[in-house]
């Protein structure tokens, strides 16, 4: 893998991946501590690892049995070649994050970096680590490249990522995520909204309060996530969240 020159003096959040014990590589981590790294800083070879794109993170985790955390790293820093990775000197534990909390930084990530479609237009990236974002509703993102986004917010929108490790998210009304890449995760957050994933990628589903009466119209009432192929969840198929917070399955 290609590896970049080292750089200094930076100050950047990231995210990290641990196994079920917060450890990496035989290395013990805690919540809420700020560790150093003596000796040479380069990545892949020296140093704390994260990566700036969150979904980069499942590359080197499994969805299954680890545990994320977003983190700040600073002092030195190299970054490499192939993807997001970052390696530093300096590493800072800020929080543990939920496979949803993953998604919810992928998606700002990926909007923070995305020009917005009209109404009714449709957005495509095929290249890998692409972005596409509708904003508009009935509108259409597609990502087709590995680690791509695809983010669709108007109502009735649809939000498809098909390479691997890519999220798709929709967060209008009714809207659809479907993701089809290994590792690779979709979001459905609007009222009535329903999400597909292929085995072994994730699903994270909202159930919010559609009685419109009510002052708190929209809130959210349940999320949940889950990975396709586990616990009852099949894969390549829609699902939604009911009133108690359960999956049921989408009837086509």
């Amino acid at each position: 893998m290609a590896r970049k020159k080292t750089e200094k003096t930076e100050t950047i959040t990231t995210y990290k991946g641990f196994d079920s014990n917060l450890q990496c590589r035989g290395y013990q981590f805690e919540i809420g501590k700020t560790y150093t790294h003596d000796g040479k800083v380069e990545a892949c070879a020296g140093g704390f690892h994260a990566c700036e794109y969150p979904l980069d993170i499942f590359g080197y985790y499994p969805l299954a049995g680890s545990r994320f955390a977003v983190v700040k790293q600073s002092g030195d820093l190299s970054r490499h070649g192939g993807d997001s990775k970052v390696a530093s000197r300096n590493i800072s534990i800020k929080a543990e994050l939920t496979i949803a909390g993953i998604i919810k930084a992928a998606i700002e990530y990926t909007t923070s970096r995305c020009l917005p479609i009209d109404l009714e237009s449709p957005a495509s990236s095929t290249g890998d680590r692409g972005a596409a974002s509708s904003t508009g509703d009935q509108g259409a993102a597609s990502s087709t490249g590995d680690r791509g986004a695809a983010s669709s917010t108007g109502d009735q929108g649809a939000a498809s990522s098909t390479g691997d490790q890519g999220a798709a998210s929709s967060t209008g009304y009714r809207g659809a995520a479907s993701s089809t890449g290994k590792h690779s995760v979709a979001m459905a957050a609007g009222i009535e909204g329903k999400a597909m994933a292929s085995a072994g990628s994730a699903i994270v589903l909202c159930y919010r309060d559609t009685d419109v009466a009510c002052d708190d119209y929209g809130r959210i009432l349940h999320i949940r996530a889950a990975i396709a192929g586990q616990d009852g969840i099949e894969a390549d198929t829609w699902y939604q969240l009911n009133a108690d917070g359960d999956f049921v399955k989408v009837e086509e």
